[in-house]
């Protein structure tokens, strides 16, 4: 058995392989609690496991457990309502992504409802703070200030024009405690400048400091570097835009075409009168999207 180590989801034609032939065993009454697939070593498949964020490991394994790969953006400005909907989707997604400098009664009892939903509901937290400053001081933004935002969020968000620095400031705070961080390399805002030489370049540094870098935002897939994560935004059943600027693309095209690991819906759901049926039509939809994806032969997009 050969496996190829291309992007987030390398393993993921025989991650399907071992979930469907889970399902058709344990249809037959069997219980199934471990599988092994074996490596050609041959293939650099053991020097390149080092060298991928725990976070990306842990995110794989809640997208096949929960069978998602949807995460939602609660941009709402009460605390209240975020903390009803980690608790209501929470079961439905594998990342909620957060924005607490739009929240209006922000405090720590937040942050700590968060982390106990994270765990109930076993998802990531990623605050949509975007870091973009010299590394001294992101690292007090990010540690310290109102929101001690390394206590609590698995994953944050940064720019890489400040340079490495910025890496060197948030990876200081939060690589012992475990943390990741997205680099944005592009936007899916009509006439977003993150395209071209700095997206190339947004690459480079991810792949330099794999150590606390674990993805991007994206468009579409960037890197064949493993273990990197691939996570689009502007995401919705019906394609087309806001108005204002947005763009937004269906997770069909965001997974099968654009070659995206994880699809980012916000007012998709959030707008809708029954919150949990939409949440479920993305999870639905982006999950046989990843099914339709994994089954197609390697190198096909």
């Amino acid at each position: 058995m050969q496996i190829t180590f291309g992007h987030f989801f390398s393993l993921t034609r025989w991650n399907v392989i071992v979930l469907e032939t889970t399902e058709v065993l344990e249809k037959e009454g069997l219980k199934i609690t471990d599988a092994v697939v074996l490596m050609d070593r041959e293939q650099g498949g053991r020097a390149t496991l080092p060298d991928t964020h725990p976070l990306s490991a842990r995110l794989l394994k809640i997208t096949a457990d929960k069978k998602t790969i949807l995460c939602v953006s609660a941009d709402v400005i009460h605390s209240e309502e975020l903390l009803e909907i980690a608790d209501a989707l929470g079961p439905l997604i594998c990342v909620l992504k957060t924005h607490v400098d739009i929240l209006q009664d922000f405090t720590a009892d937040v942050a700590s409802s968060l982390k106990g939903l994270a765990i109930k509901h076993n998802f990531l937290i990623f605050e949509d703070c975007k870091f973009a400053d010299i590394g001294n001081t992101i690292k007090h933004q990010y540690e310290g200030s109102l929101y001690r935002i390394s206590s609590w969020a698995h994953t944050i968000k940064a720019y890489a024009l400040p340079g490495p620095g910025v890496l060197q400031g948030l990876g200081a705070a939060g690589k012992p405690l475990g943390q990741g961080c997205l680099l944005i390399a592009q936007m899916s805002s009509q006439g977003s400048l993150a395209t071209g030489d700095y997206t190339q370049a947004v690459v480079k540094m991810a792949e330099d400091h794999i150590y606390f870098v674990f993805g991007f935002i994206n468009v579409s897939k960037i890197s064949e570097k493993p273990g990197l994560v691939h996570m689009t935004p502007g995401v919705q059943i019906l394609s087309g835009g806001d108005g204002l600027g947005q763009q937004y693309s269906s997770p069909e095209d965001v997974i099968c075409t654009k070659g995206s690991d994880i699809i980012i819906v916000g007012r998709g759901i959030l707008a809708s009168s029954d919150q949990l049926r939409a949440a479920e039509e993305y999870r639905t939809a982006g999950w046989q999207a990843y099914l339709k994806n994994s089954h197609r032969p390697s190198g096909v997009q």
